[in-house]
């Protein structure tokens, strides 16, 4: 039976560190780390998500700037408030929360936040740095969702170098920073996608298994080395039946009920990979905010 990764505990412990070290930051510098959040319209799941993020930044010690802007803001406007933002001195992280509407460039948008105070770690700047490190920097800004996966390995107390890492999915937010972070710590790393061929065999010489692929339980118990560590960032509604009711359920991209029958470590979903993103995103900000006391 597999040992199931608490997301939610080590991300506790992450919020713990994180409210003691800002505690201590104020104290020295009479400051906090600030951080804006930019919602875009009022799609049900990015209106949970930024409440989320806001109450977990502000039980940390950081000062939120919220700003809700309607679904009929143009680009120019959104870029405008996000250079007035980038020159905003309380302003160390800015958060733009996805999906944007059609008629918005999301490249174009996630490229005017300044490096410096991006705190989703998504801007070309910052993904170049990652590529080009030698190793997994503190100071860097880094993908949220990746780099929790990677604390989450870490906590598990085994040594990651050599061993054989699958990664499904190839998106610039999880994929492929995803693979660099464990190319960092001297994995044999794989990207596989929807157009890989064999999946299931190349998924079974993974001694790291990370899915995040967007597609419900994809991954099957019989597609899992004995043994292997098994990162879930699928999140996936889908509809059940019970007692004759229509009901939905949050299921990631493995079949928790056989992969964990096999795999020595497991994420479960919700409850695994969720929490850590939040987390780093406040990791994120603190480190911008840190920066810019240099």
């Amino acid at each position: 039976m597999s040992e199931i990764i608490d997301g939610k505990l080590i991300a506790q412990n992450l919020r713990a560190d994180l409210k003691e070290e800002i505690k201590i930051l104020k104290e020295k510098y009479n400051k906090v780390p600030g951080l804006a959040v930019v919602q875009i319209g009022n799609v049900a799941a990015s209106s949970v998500y930024v409440k989320a993020k806001t109450k977990s930044a502000q039980e940390v010690g950081i000062e939120v700037i919220d700003h809700h802007l309607e679904n009929t803001t143009s680009q120019e406007e959104l870029i405008n408030l996000i250079n007035k933002l980038n020159n905003q001195e309380n302003v160390n992280g800015i958060l733009v929360q996805l999906p944007l509407p059609n008629h918005m460039n999301e490249q174009i948008i996630l490229d005017t936040i300044h490096p410096d105070k991006d705190a989703d770690g998504f801007h070309p700047l910052n993904v170049g740095k990652l590529s080009i490190s030698s190793s997994n920097d503190e100071n860097l800004l880094i993908p949220c969702t990746p780099y929790g996966c990677l604390l989450m390995l870490k906590g598990l107390n085994i040594d990651l170098k050599g061993k054989n890492a699958v990664v499904i999915g190839r998106s610039n937010i999880v994929g492929k920073p995803m693979a660099q972070l464990l190319l960092k710590e001297s994995c044999t790393v794989t990207i596989a996608h929807s157009k890989t061929k064999n999946l299931p065999q190349l998924c079974s010489s993974a001694d790291i298994l990370v899915a995040a692929i967007g597609k419900p339980e994809i991954v099957k118990g019989e597609w899992i080395k004995d043994t292997a560590i098994v990162i879930d960032v699928g999140i996936n509604r889908i509809e059940i039946k019970n007692n004759g009711e229509s009901k939905t359920k949050l299921v990631g991209d493995v079949k928790f009920s056989e992969a964990k029958l096999k795999a020595s470590a497991i994420t479960p979903v919700p409850g695994g990979v969720g929490p850590m993103t939040i987390a780093c995103l406040l990791r994120n900000t603190t480190i911008a905010f840190k920066n810019s006391l240099i």
